[in-house]
């Protein structure tokens, strides 16, 4: 085990025990990479990493095994395919001492029917809960470690962006410029995950990917844009335009730009998330477009492109120093185009932290 994880542990049971957790079921996937920096195969075979307070335990599957174990020495309990899980997990809780917990936190990102088979192997009455207190609350605040590499990402989309905009020219497609980013991740060594290119009215939708659609002289052009390396993502948006902005263009931007100064003004350590959605919600609704903004403000980022704190109109998290997550206010024109904003940031203690160095000016392309 890791000294990184030994850490992360004993996190975890400190807040276990702060809030009279029993036991933490987690599935494969990120809230396990965080913990162990490592994350088995997962298919439809039931594989647990259990935390009590006390004790450590792996329900793992038994042709799995012997690779998984290349990367921990925490106890397994094994379990064929002949026999199946049930009697495995039970050996696990009972060692771990969870076989009589009232309340589990289960990984909401589980399976169903994993969690149900760990629902099944605890007292009917137990009290189940999400990791939002535990596990998922441990996740939001991240280390230099974690920022170093959130950095590095935020400067590959940086450049991701500015080779789509050197690109960017009447006549190509949505598509063409699509591929343009993702050949720059590929090039920088990351994994384009996503690739929203949305010109003329396909920018009035938030999440429009890529179409085959011909992008046109004076087409405003939403660009949002992100890839993984080294198991953290990268997220970032901004608007061009093929020669002249389309009418009224300009003072869109405008608002949208004053909407991220706002949101950043108003995130600071203690302040809460529906705190920040309001400063940008205010500016947009107060310039006539209040309901032109469709979403919410931001979400966090982490080894996951979106995971807590998110950044709504009805979010009562309470910002702390170290949280990373995106302001990325919009406005959405039917028919016309669409603008929107978006930065990542790393919150300190006297403020945030923006990933990105890439302005948010309208970027005009040359093309």
């Amino acid at each position: 085990m890791t000294p990184e994880t030994q850490v992360r542990l004993a996190a975890l049971r400190e807040r276990m025990v702060a809030t009279e957790t029993g036991l933490v079921a987690v599935a494969p996937g990120s809230h396990m990479q965080w913990l162990l920096g490592f994350t088995p195969a997962s298919d439809e075979r039931a594989c647990l990493l259990l935390v009590s307070p006390g004790g450590t335990a792996f329900l793992m599957p038994a042709l799995n095994a012997d690779d998984v174990r290349q990367h921990t020495d925490i106890d397994f309990f094994r379990w064929s395919d002949e026999v199946g899980p049930h009697v495995a997990l039970c050996q696990a809780l009972s060692a771990i001492g969870a076989s009589a917990t009232d309340r589990v936190a289960l990984d909401e990102t589980m399976r169903a029917d994993f969690a149900l088979l760990v629902l099944d192997a605890l007292p009917s009455d137990v009290l189940r809960t999400f990791t939002a207190d535990t596990l998922g609350g441990l996740r939001m605040r991240k280390n230099e470690r974690e920022y170093d590499l959130l950095k590095m990402n935020a400067g590959i989309a940086d450049r991701a962006i500015e080779a789509a905009v050197a690109a960017l020219k009447p006549g190509m497609t949505e598509n063409e410029l699509a591929a343009i980013i993702r050949s720059h991740f590929l090039k920088e060594g990351a994994a384009p995950s996503f690739w929203i290119v949305g010109s003329g009215p396909n920018g009035a939708f938030p999440h429009h990917h890529a179409s085959d659609r011909h992008i046109v002289e004076g087409d405003a052009v939403v660009i949002d844009v992100g890839g993984v390396k080294s198991a953290f993502p990268s997220d970032i948006t901004r608007v061009a335009v093929v020669g002249r902005p389309p009418e009224g263009f300009a003072d869109i931007h405008a608002v949208v730009e004053q909407a991220v100064q706002a949101a950043l003004a108003a995130a600071r350590p203690g302040a809460l998330a529906r705190d920040v959605d309001a400063a940008a919600r205010t500016v947009i609704a107060e310039a006539g477009y209040g309901k032109h903004f469709t979403h919410r403000t931001g979400h966090g980022m982490g080894i996951d492109g979106h995971e807590p704190p998110y950044i709504t109109a009805t979010s009562e998290t309470v910002l702390e120093e170290g949280m990373v997550f995106s302001i990325e206010p919009g406005i959405y024109l039917p028919g016309r185009y669409g603008c929107r904003l978006e930065e990542i940031v790393i919150l300190r203690k006297d403020g945030p932290e923006i990933l990105s160095d890439l302005p948010r000016d309208i970027l005009v392309a040359k093309g």
